[in-house]
């Protein structure tokens, strides 16, 4: 510990010298009136990128600057220092007098369903808020370890602690350093860098499920395993259907037993969406039926004749409804689309027909919505297909599952099969952390997309790391063509606000041409929380969406992706593009879907 009793850290006394982690120390300090407060002392050089955002600043630190809520602990001051050559960043909380969840189940194990339920629910409305934020904040740490409970107070006064690892919504995806947290408490997602409100929840289920069973779901001994082994492993048991007995205690019944499966489910959308909606299940408002915890994606020990994904008919506006990004829609035209739908005159001429392409770019820029339309203006069956659907535990599952997709693709030929996330699907084989599971799958996918365009069968790639893709399946003959999807230019802003208000009641006379001005390098999805943060202020002041609310939406979100992210992307472009990165900072206008 750096600092001893009756130490000075700023204005703060050191009473008592508390904790020492990996990257930081605690310490419990008196201000200047006496009153004890908990201060936490960040050291920059033990941090991992993932904790500090791109203006340099400790991602916990201005977290804990928003915390204003009696189930999570008041921030009270920051500062920074320099000491024995480094920098070091602190902050100061309430100080709360008590003991872990963790530390009460070994004092005492009996907890009843009704503590269980009050536990949850004090953990939920500190998520609500947290979720609640105008940039949503994720904690990604939610474990009985970081419940604590005030030994003054009752037991919904408790408080949800360590921020360490939390994350703002809009940050890029992070994977989690198993070293540091509990797997079994991290969501399936999590393990590839997704944190989400469901992330979260999910945690929340793994915490009642540990304290009513006293063990972990789907617990298993990893201690011999090492880095993907133990994802592939804790994975591979979550495959199995989750039992939950129910046990012969008191006001324990249907209801809850069915709330945690929820809680628990493999695929985020089959669980809770909301803090605020969990909570309701707990109460018995919202009557929850029992459904399974496992992901709906084939297996082995599924029939033959299950389909990987459905191909269904696209129908729609086509391009017509992708506003801006008119010279690559053109060029998709005259690359990809006449090609497809003449393909004897171009066979005449002796011009190959393409496999496939690759979009890439930006996360939040409408990779996916472009696919789609992409498929509409074609005319062609349509597959939505994410890694998840398609990898399994099991060995040689995956590729089985990669053959029938083809397969059912070209019995519904003519067919667009769009795979989202193509990186996780065949990453480089180069990489030395690829396991062997992994490069099976490339391999195959290599193998089956061979002459795709002879069969009727059109393959569309997304990703937001095109550089992590194998090679090979960016070659001539496979993903032949690529195009990148960047912001969206003003005109496609303008189109964007008139869709995400189009059914709210909206003053007359916006100015579109202005809130197109204010949002460059704003993504969709930051449109569209400036737009459903606008909708709550209108809903509390009565009104409908002014200009004013608008313009204040505006100014309190910050843009998902930061000048050095875009610029990260830009430098992607040209090395997809093969060349030189130019000095300037200008990129050009691509455009954006509505």
């Amino acid at each position: 510990m750096y600092f001893k009793k009756n130490d000075k850290i700023g204005i703060y006394t050191v009473a008592f010298p508390h904790k020492q982690g990996s990257y930081a120390e605690t310490y419990r300090v008196k201000d200047t009136s006496g009153k004890t407060r908990f201060l936490k002392l960040i050291n920059y050089s033990k941090l991992n990128r993932n904790q500090i955002d791109d203006n340099g600043r400790v991602i916990e630190v201005e977290i804990a600057k928003l915390l204003n809520h009696h189930n999570l602990c008041q921030f009270i001051d920051s500062g920074n220092m320099m000491m024995n050559g480094g920098q070091y960043a602190w902050f100061v909380t309430e100080f709360v007098s008590g003991e872990t969840l963790s530390q009460r189940i070994i004092r005492d194990d009996e907890i009843s369903v009704y503590e269980i339920k009050t536990i949850a629910k004090a953990v939920l409305s500190a998520l609500s808020f947290l979720h609640s934020q105008t940039t949503p904040i994720i904690h990604n740490e939610v474990t009985i370890q970081n419940v604590f409970l005030n030994l003054v107070g009752e037991l919904q006064n408790l408080k949800l602690i360590d921020f360490g690892y939390a994350r703002f919504l809009n940050q890029s995806p992070a994977k989690p350093d198993l070293d540091e947290l509990n797997p079994f408490y991290l969501a399936p997602e999590r393990f590839s860098g997704v944190c989400s409100i469901q992330t979260d929840l999910y945690s929340v289920g793994v915490m009642m499920y540990h304290l009513l069973y006293g063990e972990l779901p789907w617990f298993l001994d990893v201690s011999r395993r090492h880095g993907q082994d133990v994802i592939d492993s804790i994975l591979a048991e979550r495959d199995k259907e989750l039992e939950l007995t129910k046990e012969d205690k008191y006001e324990l019944d249907d209801q809850l037993l069915n709330v945690i499966a929820k809680s628990l489910s493999y695929d985020s959308e089959d669980r809770f969406q909301s803090a605020d909606e969990f909570i309701k299940a707990i109460d018995g408002e919202v009557k929850i039926e029992r459904q399974s915890t496992k992901r709906k994606i084939l297996s082995q020990q599924q029939s033959d004749n299950t389909p990987t994904s459905s191909a269904i008919k696209k129908k729609g506006e086509g391009f017509a409804a992708v506003a801006g990004m008119e010279e690559l829609k053109q060029q998709m035209r005259e690359e990809v689309i006449e090609p497809l739908h003449n393909p004897e005159e171009y066979h005449r001429y002796g011009v190959t027909i393409p496999n496939g392409m690759l979009l890439y770019g930006p996360p939040g820029c409408g990779k996916t919505f472009f696919a789609k339309h992409f498929a509409e203006e074609v005319g062609f069956n349509f597959m939505c297909i994410t890694p998840a659907t398609l990898k399994s535990r099991y060995v040689n599952a995956t590729q089985e599952n990669i053959a029938k997709m083809f397969k059912e693709a070209e019995e519904n030929a003519p067919t667009v099969i769009f795979i989202d996330e193509m990186n996780e699907l065949v990453p480089n084989r180069d990489d030395g952390n690829v396991h062997e599971m992994s490069r099976s799958a490339v391999n195959e996918m290599l193998a089956q997309m061979d002459r795709t365009g002879e069969k009727g069968i059109f393959i569309i790639g997304a990703t937001n790391y095109p550089n992590m893709i194998d090679p090979a399946i960016l070659r001539a003959g496979r993903l032949d063509k690529k195009y990148y999807i960047g912001v969206p230019d003003i005109e496609a802003r303008m189109a964007l606000f008139k869709l995400y208000l189009e059914k709210r009641p909206y003053d007359f006379g916006l100015d579109y041409q202005q809130l197109a001005d204010m949002t460059q390098n704003y993504v969709s999805a930051d449109i569209q929380l400036i737009v459903n943060d606008a909708s709550r202020n209108a809903l509390r002041q009565h009104s409908k969406i002014t200009m004013e609310i608008l313009k204040a939406a505006i100014t309190n979100t910050t843009p998902s992706l930061s000048n050095n992210e875009l610029r990260k992307y830009e430098r992607i472009r040209a090395m997809m593009n093969g060349e030189e990165m130019k000095k300037s900072d200008d990129r050009p206008r691509i455009g954006f879907n509505v």
